[in-house]
């Protein structure tokens, strides 16, 4: 069996595109995380007391979750 291996330099300029993609791509996952958070303590915000007991929470919870 034969192996071919190279080891040859990234083309000028490709790790900085690269790096910029992945910036952009970590700024979109932490936009969405924040506003699924964001969503999450809405809902869970116009919830009753007795709603929010019944799935074990209470009031002061709500803005803990979403974080």
């Amino acid at each position: 069996m034969a192996a071919y291996e190279s080891s040859r330099a990234a083309p000028f300029g490709a790790i900085s595109i690269f790096r910029a993609i992945q910036s952009v791509s970590d700024l979109f996952s932490a936009f969405s995380a924040w506003n699924d958070g964001r969503v999450t303590r809405n809902a869970l915000g116009k919830l009753s007391d007795r709603e929010l007991d019944d799935i074990g929470l209470c009031r002061g919870d709500v803005d803990m979750i979403g974080r």
